[in-house]
């Protein structure tokens, strides 16, 4: 049995928001909603939304402190609220919501496990972030000598609550878009198990995008270097987990 929840970090998407909660609505789950330090017309509008819905948790960061600072923000709440997993959604529209049932089923068959998307792009993918994105890719499976982790970039997955708030507790995670990929190489270095599930994503022609090609990149680039020159460090673990 698990006690799973729903968080979502939002950031000025108060447009698709209303709809992804309608929706969301069915499945019963507790949401938690990070207002990672929207202007008033999104903090509003979140407010509007969690009024009358006991279901609905409201967080509120006073200033923008990035996708990884409200994620984390999320899961220290979703753990002192006593809530074994927590399923992660982006606000943005990308993500396939008639599949959240596929990933809450997968997470109570692996409760121990990370359940991550493995996203199939439709034709709304923009090119150049679609290649971009395999250059992470190859860094994770080098920095894991693995290809457990086939996509980390996707904000659809499922998070054993436990692991990833001792993990946040213990370390300082990147703040912003790179804590995605960060907590699966660590959550992985840990002994965690991960299952992947395909999963239909898309790029709504209306969307926002708040990744920033040069900085975020470039805070990609340096955590994945750190990992690369600690691999020596971490090589006996890796190795003997793979070989297990």
């Amino acid at each position: 049995m698990i006690n799973p929840c729903i968080i979502i970090p939002v950031y000025n998407h108060e447009k698709p928001l209303a709809e992804i909660l309608a929706r969301l609505a069915d499945h019963g789950l507790p949401c938690i909603l990070v207002d990672d330090g929207s202007d008033a017309a999104c903090a509003k509008a979140i407010d509007d939304l969690a009024s009358g819905r006991p279901w609905i948790e409201a967080i509120r960061h006073q200033y923008n402190r990035g996708k990884g600072g409200a994620v984390k923000t999320a899961l220290l709440a979703a753990q002192a609220r006593g809530y074994s997993h927590a399923l992660q959604l982006d606000a943005d529209g990308q993500h396939d919501l008639n599949d959240v049932a596929k990933f809450l089923e997968t997470a109570r068959a692996h409760p121990q496990a990370v359940v991550i998307g493995s996203p199939k792009f439709d034709a709304s993918v923009p090119k150049g972030r679609y290649y971009a994105r395999y250059l992470t890719h190859v860094w994770v499976w080098i920095n894991t000598l693995s290809f457990a982790i086939p996509d980390a970039m996707c904000g659809f997955r499922v998070y054993p609550v436990g692991p990833c708030a001792d993990l946040i507790q213990r370390r300082q995670l990147d703040e912003r878009m790179a804590f995605d990929v960060e907590i699966l190489i660590r959550l992985y270095s840990q002994g965690l198990e991960f299952v992947p599930l395909p999963t239909r994503v898309g790029y709504p022609k209306d969307g926002i995008s708040y990744f920033r090609l040069w900085e975020d990149n470039l805070r990609l680039s340096l955590m994945q270097a750190r990992f690369f020159l600690s691999l020596p460090i971490r090589l006996p673990a890796l190795l003997a987990r793979r070989f297990r």
